[in-house]
């Protein structure tokens, strides 16, 4: 019984981190080294995560400045970042260095990221309903069987539905907060 409660917080708590996660990637106008985080660099024949292969600093509000830990890898770090058409930046480098100018966002694009947002919520949202779906399909199996009375089926039934609403509101707060970042000029 505690165990389904236990499986549906984890599941509620992946798909939380996930958004918090997914977040991050997300552009807001000002530099930020997570927003690289989901490019893929090819360095000695394979795919690598562009973090294996170079330090990400932002140098000021405007820049991103990577460094290579191997200078023969710029101009695959370059075309790496260049190629990832989600993140409409164009990176210059010196020799030494990949410098990645921000671009100012539009009020067009900001509206289009901040629409990416409510997306990924909703994914997010999706993923606890599963959740509450197969936890829920499980106290039904144990009421049936008689593992389980009643009373505890519509307690667990109701802490199911305190930790939805808990979970949906942490969700949904994240999601305000990154819309109003984003909107901010």
């Amino acid at each position: 019984m505690d165990d389904v409660l236990k499986q549906f917080e984890s599941k509620a708590k992946k798909a939380l981190d996930h958004f918090h996660d997914e977040l991050k990637k997300i552009r807001t106008g000002r530099a930020n080294p997570q927003v690289l985080d989901g490019v893929q660099v090819e360095v000695y024949g394979q795919m690598t995560p562009l973090q294996h292969v170079a330090t990400i600093n932002a140098v000021d509000a405007q820049m991103l400045q990577i460094t290579p830990y191997d200078p023969n890898n710029l101009d695959a770090i370059s075309a790496s970042i260049r190629n990832d058409s989600t993140l409409g930046l164009n990176p210059a480098d010196d020799g030494k260095v990949v410098r990645v100018p921000m671009p100012p966002l539009t009020e067009e694009r900001r509206k289009e990221i901040a629409k990416g947002v409510g997306e990924k919520a909703e994914e997010a949202r999706i993923s606890l309903r599963n959740a509450r779906h197969e936890v829920m399909d499980e106290l039904k199996k144990q009421e049936k069987n008689g593992d389980i009375d009643k009373d505890s089926f519509h307690r667990n039934e109701k802490r199911v539905g305190e930790l939805m609403d808990d979970y949906q509101k942490q969700i949904q707060d994240a999601a305000d907060t990154k819309e109003k970042e984003i909107m901010t000029v």
